[in-house]
């Protein structure tokens, strides 16, 4: 049954952190693990950016610490400057110090450095929003948006993370991995109707991925935001997997299904596979 609840933790797989993709119990066991670390990051996630500013009280039941415990930690990565304190309302927030791993990561990956200067002439020739995504567990992540003056959603930024089921970068991407990692991912994903569009049924998506495999594009409309049209290709590795997706998204007011969908659909796979000629960025 689709409901709104937010995604459970799948069968056998207990919740890791907050914000992060459940945790494997028999990897926690290893003599490897570190448990502090695991409740650095939980301390962390907890600002997942539903408030600003956080107490300790509330960073102590977000995570499920005692006080005590909530208490050293904040001041642990507050010295360490990944979190701000406001002493006189006894409030914390994250610190822009955390923008350095966004920064590193963007400037060290191969597949953002390659995928830029062919998403910044997509933008310009069609003058409208583009975005290069890779897949996160069950979710796509932004890494690289070139906006246009005729931007549809102005919050979607860079970290921004979206369903894969129900979006078509995400769609793209997984109608190029193997059945079985497809059934995995789905089976972990709380198929949530987002709108009236949503497609939530596991036999229509997957449908939809064996359209998307003869066509070589996807293509959504008002699927989890209202009024967003998007056209997806994936970027795909010498395995033939896809790697990345870049996608084309269009406010309804613009768009033109006779005039646009083919168009775009042919300037997605494209640049896609101008971007897939490059094979050192190759991912796993």
């Amino acid at each position: 049954m689709v409901t709104k609840a937010k995604t459970p933790p799948a069968k056998s797989v207990e919740p890791g952190v907050k914000g992060i993709a459940p945790i494997d119990p028999a990897l926690t066991e290893s003599s490897l693990y570190v448990q502090s670390v695991e409740k650095a990051m939980k301390v962390l996630t907890a600002f997942d950016g539903t408030k600003r500013q956080l107490t300790l009280s509330e960073i102590a039941a977000l995570t499920g610490f005692d006080v005590s415990t909530a208490q050293r930690f904040t001041y642990t990565l507050t010295v360490l400057g990944y979190l701000s304190k406001d002493a006189e309302r006894k409030t914390y927030e994250l610190s822009p110090r955390l923008l350095d791993f966004t920064y590193h990561y963007l400037t060290s990956s191969e597949l953002v450095s390659r995928a830029a200067p062919y998403l910044q002439q997509l933008g310009s020739e069609t003058e409208e929003a583009t975005n290069l995504t890779v897949l996160d567990d069950t979710d796509i992540v932004f890494v690289l948006r070139i906006v246009s003056r005729n931007v549809f959603n102005a919050n979607v930024i860079v970290g921004s993370r979206l369903p894969a089921y129900c979006t078509a970068p995400g769609l793209a991407i997984l109608s190029t991995l193997p059945e079985a990692q497809v059934d995995d991912i789905l089976s972990r994903t709380h198929l949530v109707a987002h709108t009236p569009s949503t497609v939530t049924s596991v036999k229509k998506i997957k449908e939809r991925l064996a359209v998307i495999r003869r066509t070589g594009y996807a293509h959504t409309e008002d699927e989890y935001f209202m009024g967003d049209i998007s056209t997806a290709a994936p970027i795909r590795g010498s395995h033939g997997r896809g790697i990345g997706a870049v996608n084309i998204a269009v406010a309804r007011p613009r768009w033109n299904a006779e005039r646009d969908e083919r168009r775009f659909a042919d300037l997605v796979i494209s640049t896609a596979s101008a971007i897939s000629q490059h094979r050192r960025f190759e991912q796993g």
